[in-house]
């Protein structure tokens, strides 16, 4: 697989996860839509099934969309992403900047589908709160923990899972982001991965929101830092070589 056609999957597989994930977050949230209020397990499903959505999409790569996804294979000592698909420095870049380049443009898209929305609604914490995540008690150590947690078990399972006899595949996974969010997901928004907050962050940045507030820039590092290190402790932990040590 040459590195455009990398690029290309995961481009579009991350895209379409952040149209449907911010776009069901703005749905529950901004003025006047059919979905406001419709509460947490909402976002939670839409998330879960944009995953599904996504990962389908860019099935010829893995569906990552997530650079902690990509870190931690890195880190399980895998020599393939998929078959054909070397895990070497070159890819490895294509794989992660794909993955953010998706997540600005998906927002974008998701931006134009509520603009009329957007433009009414008067609460600045709420739209940021369309594109990024946020805590809801503000402590960065024990955020990054929270964000390290979640991605851990995400990683961890796509590990497991990747290597188990059945390889459910995307509807599993839209399922375990599904359980994040509900279990793990209430103290920060649950990134769990660093393009779906960067990305979505930058957007709100430079798009011409009315009446738009800050980006919380101060917070930006703990949806980047967090699920990068549980990303890697997952893949480390779980990876081939460790599953091998521990006679797994």
């Amino acid at each position: 697989m040459s590195l455009g056609e990398i690029f290309v999957s995961e481009f579009i597989g991350t895209t379409l996860l952040i149209i449907l994930g911010v776009g069901v977050v703005a749905n529950n949230l901004l003025t006047k839509n059919k979905g406001r209020g419709t509460g947490w397990l909402m976002i939670n499903f839409g998330w879960g099934l944009a995953v599904f959505i996504g990962v389908y999409a860019a099935y010829k790569t893995g569906g990552h969309l997530n650079p902690a996804v990509t870190l931690g294979v890195l880190a399980s000592g895998a020599e393939e992403y998929v078959p054909g698909v070397a895990v070497n420095f070159s890819n490895t870049m294509i794989y992660i900047v794909a993955q953010f380049l998706g997540a600005f443009v998906g927002a974008v898209i998701a931006w134009l589908a509520y603009k009329q929305h957007y433009d009414e609604h008067d609460n600045q914490a709420e739209v940021l709160g369309t594109f990024a995540t946020g805590p809801e008690i503000r402590n960065p150590l024990w955020n990054t923990i929270t964000e390290a947690i979640a991605t851990f078990v995400l990683v961890s399972w796509v590990l497991f899972n990747g290597g188990s006899p059945t390889a459910v595949g995307p509807l599993a996974v839209a399922l375990v982001i599904v359980a994040i969010g509900a279990s793990l997901g209430g103290p920060t928004g649950y990134a769990i991965n660093p393009a779906r907050d960067l990305g979505p962050r930058v957007a709100h940045a430079v798009l011409p929101i009315k009446g738009k507030g800050g980006n919380d820039w101060g917070y930006s590092w703990v949806p980047i830092v967090g699920p990068t290190i549980g990303g890697v402790l997952a893949g480390l932990t779980f990876g081939a070589n460790a599953l091998n040590v521990l006679g797994m």
